[in-house]
């Protein structure tokens, strides 16, 4: 007996780091997307649960009769790094026009459980008709109607919005188009994780630019841990050592890498003391991960890359490519290299590979593709760019490999 209660201790600890790993990467799993994984995570509920939000102070979601799970995460700071994507083009980024018109879409469809695509677009014309901010919304031009269908299908992805009858990529082709939707609404309000609603604030749109990153802090805001945690305000103790533990975890399984230097006075005090590195290490064993402690900071490592939605080096793009052979010459870490001098790399690379790249033989494509690569390295922790010089980090040591000659071709000492 005492043998088998173990196998199924071990069993459970297995599949409640796999299920960390699976809702760090995607934080919305829905059952028709991915079974497996919703299934997991169904059945460890309550020590996922338990785990992120002793670790984390995130909230683990699950509605087994909706068939999704959602882990509410807040950030410790902005993160431009993963941003919504359109499913073509290139998988460009949303833009502003995009991310306005998610809002409104989302706003609208709150009221509805079944619409269509017209109906849709006619509510998102009035809406931005009442504020002169966002801009008016045209279905008769094809770059606008392109925007609305890219906003649809990502949250078609996420379940929110299901087309029942007709296809959504119908309406780039005229505004005639005819598609019917189904409206998950419970599943559209999970999406936002921020404690706050931006409609709370009621700040006139004038003063918002000026004003965005206080606004910004005032939508995560979490009562939890007081007033003035992070800008040394008054709190007690207890709220104090749990904004600590959070803030410095939330970091820890969210980022590529964190160094020392990110890192305040006080959480730098806490993961030196006995209490801070045990609970950082159990954390890391408990999710499955490998804790990379150096003296510039810290990494953790997916061995079964289960929590990893962007892999590097592996991949085959040309960004990834590039960003390995501009790495060569940013070594070693803490060299400076102008940003002429990147692309002068890359441009010998696309002329010493002439069958390569070849989106990116224009006059602008060697700026272009220097210009993803180095925000690929800035996305993974590798490398900063400051104005036109790009600077490696010492975590790019870990990509630096020395060649060897063979025993034949070493010259006798």
């Amino acid at each position: 007996m005492s043998k088998l209660h173990n196998q199924l201790a071990g069993a459970e600890q297995d599949e409640v780091a796999r299920g960390v790993r699976l809702l760090l990467r995607n934080p919305l799993i829905t059952q028709r997307t991915d079974q497996p994984a919703f299934d997991l995570v169904r059945r460890r509920q309550a020590p996922l649960q338990k785990w992120f939000d002793h670790h984390c102070g995130w909230t683990v979601l699950v509605e087994p009769r909706l068939g999704y799970a959602r882990l509410v995460k807040v950030g410790v700071r902005g993160d431009a790094t993963r941003p919504a994507r359109r499913p073509r083009s290139g998988r460009q980024p949303f833009d502003r026009r995009r991310y306005v018109l998610l809002c409104l879409v989302a706003a609208e469809l709150l009221n509805t459980p079944v619409t269509t695509i017209g109906l849709l677009a006619d509510r998102v014309t009035q809406a931005c008709a009442l504020d002169e901010a966002v801009g008016a919304f045209d279905s008769s031009r094809q770059a606008e109607r392109r925007a609305l269908v890219d906003v649809l299908r990502l949250l078609e992805r996420f379940g929110a919005v299901t087309a029942v009858d007709g296809a959504t990529d119908s309406y780039l082709e005229g505004r005639a188009a005819k598609v019917l939707y189904e409206v998950d609404v419970t599943l559209l309000i999970r999406l936002m994780s921020a404690p706050r609603g931006a409609s709370t604030l009621a700040v006139p749109a004038g003063q918002v630019p000026a004003r965005f990153e206080e606004l910004l802090r005032s939508l995560v805001a979490e009562t939890r841990y007081g007033t003035g945690t992070s800008e040394g305000g008054e709190v007690s103790a207890v709220q104090r050592n749990l904004w600590l533990r959070h803030s410095i975890l939330r970091l820890m399984f969210d980022e590529p890498v964190v160094y020392r230097r990110d890192l305040s006075a006080e959480q730098l005090d806490y993961l030196a003391s006995p209490t801070g590195r045990q609970i950082l290490r159990r954390a890391a064993e408990q999710a499955g991960f490998v804790l990379e402690e150096r003296a510039e900071g810290y990494l953790l490592v997916d061995p079964d890359a289960i929590a990893t939605d962007e892999t590097f080096p592996e991949g085959t793009s040309h960004a990834k490519v590039t960003a390995l052979r501009l790495l060569d010459e940013l070594q070693p870490p803490g060299r400076t290299r102008s940003t002429a001098e990147l692309t002068a790399v890359t441009r010998q690379v696309l002329a010493d590979f002439p069958g390569w790249a070849m989106s990116y033989r224009g006059d602008a494509g060697p700026q272009a593709l220097t210009a993803q690569a180095v925000q690929l390295l800035a996305d993974f922790g590798l490398a900063e760019q400051t104005g036109g010089l790009v600077t490696s980090l010492p975590a790019a040591a870990r990509y630096v490999v020395e060649l060897t000659a063979p025993e034949s071709e070493r010259t006798p000492t």
